[in-house]
Order: C-alpha cells, then structure tokens, then sequence
C-alpha cells in the first residue's frame, strides 16, 4: 500500500507478538523457525531467499541459525526497519526492496520461503509469474516452502457487513473516519475483504482478494512451473496435514 499511515500502522501490526493479522504471532514464528530449521538444515541449504519478509521477523530467525539470507519486500517502511534492526542486532541479512513480481536478484539460493498466505492473494497469472521466478532463483535442487488458505477455511467463512465509527483515528486513517466492511465469497474459491473509509474529505476503498486450495490444485500450480512437491503440512510449522486444517504447506523441490 502507498499511503504512508497505513504502512505505518501494517509495520506495528507485525511488530506486536500477539496480534495475528499481519504476520502470525511472535510464538508461532519460533516454532515455525525451529521446524524449519530441523527439515531444511544450514548444512544442506545454506541460503535463503524470504520473499515478502516484513519487518524481518523471519529472516532475523534465519541469521541467528547461522543461513545467507538475502530478504525481498516492497515496503520502504518495513525494509527500513529490518535493515535498521539488523544492524542493531550484528546480523547479517541482504534486504532488498522490490516487488517480488518482478524479483532480481543477482544471486542463487538453496532454499526459498514466501510465509503468511501471500500466495494466495496474487491472481493466477501473478502466481505463474511468482513461481517462474523463485524457480530462477533457485539453485538445482532447491526448495521452496510457502502456506496458503486451504478449502476448508474457505467453506467456513461467511459472508457479512459491519461498519465502525473511529472518531479518534485508526488504522485506516489518522483522521475521524467510519469504515464499511463487506466480505464476500466467490466462484474458484476466492473471498474479498473489503474496506471503505469514509473521512470528511474523502471516500478511500481498499480490496484483499485471497484464493484459497485444495491440496491438488497447489501441486498442480506448482507442477505447471517446474517444481516437484516433496512434503505437505498443515502450516509452516510442520503440523501434520488434514483437510480440516485453515491452512496448507507445501515444500517444493526444482
């Protein structure tokens, strides 16, 4: 997002170890570093690639385990802070800022993380894209673990409308605002969630579209670019795999 207080207010979001909306909480990601630590070892993958890495959160986990990390954001606001944090902290982490739809990079990786379900927000031909290019930036024998919603999150959210009144400010905007919320499911699996905000000078709407799988239907994109699936999980902390599950991980190979 360009407009400054809502990457201001995303950046606290990540920051705060409770709170699970822009990066999962601060337990779960240790977990998570700690599992992916055991199956994908510095020893036989001593690179790595996070792509949509915030704040840091995961790539500072990957530089105290000893791994190259070279992390890839959008954000200005985000990578400030994780260069900054990095430094503060005498780790060593490459940060680049870029869109990862049109990721550069003058280096290959032995391993690629994309962590918090941004796959899915991507349409299908910016998923193709995605993936053509981690698969380029991958070394033979690579791999790559990203999560995505699974079908069963999607079958069990409902549809609704809410508004709030926010007289002192929040998140939308620093201004007195009310935001309209809509969220709606549609054909493919997909859901939108949608914000208006209305201030006293302007009307600003806002949309985050989220494709949700089946376990086939990833191993299917994944397969159409390359890549051989070699483990599922129910998250990217390694928890076993089950329909049931909100969400689906996959790790895939080059």
């Amino acid at each position: 997002m360009g407009d400054g207080h809502i990457s201001e207010q995303m950046l606290k979001a990540h920051l705060d170890p409770d709170f699970e909306g822009a990066s999962r909480k601060h337990a779960f990601i240790a977990r998570s570093l700690d599992w992916i630590g055991r199956v994908l070892p510095l020893e036989k993958y001593p690179s790595i690639l996070d792509i949509g890495c915030g704040p840091g959160l995961y790539t500072e986990g990957y530089a105290r385990r000893g791994y190259a990390v070279t992390g890839v954001d959008f954000s200005r606001r985000s990578i400030s802070y994780a260069q900054a944090s990095a430094r503060e902290k005498g780790l060593q982490v490459d940060y680049a800022l870029q869109n990862y739809l049109n990721l550069s990079l003058d280096k290959t990786f032995g391993l690629a993380t994309m962590i918090y379900c941004d796959y899915g927000a991507l349409p299908p031909e910016g998923r193709a894209r995605l993936l053509g290019l981690i698969y380029r930036h991958l070394k033979p024998g690579g791999r790559l673990l990203l999560d995505v919603f699974s079908l069963a999150r999607f079958q069990a959210y409902s549809e609704r409308q809410t508004w709030e009144a926010c007289p002192e400010g929040g998140f939308w905007s620093p201004e007195k605002h009310i935001v309209l919320h809509r969220a709606c499911k549609y054909p493919g699996n997909v859901i939108l969630e949608q914000a208006m905000v209305i201030t006293g000078s302007k009307t600003s709407h806002y949309y985050l579209w989220n494709t949700h799988f089946s376990r086939s239907a990833l191993e299917q994109e994944a397969a159409a670019s390359g890549f051989r699936t070699c483990g599922c999980f129910g998250d990217v902390a390694g928890s076993e795999y089950s329909e049931e599950s909100p969400t689906l991980a996959i790790l895939l190979e080059k």
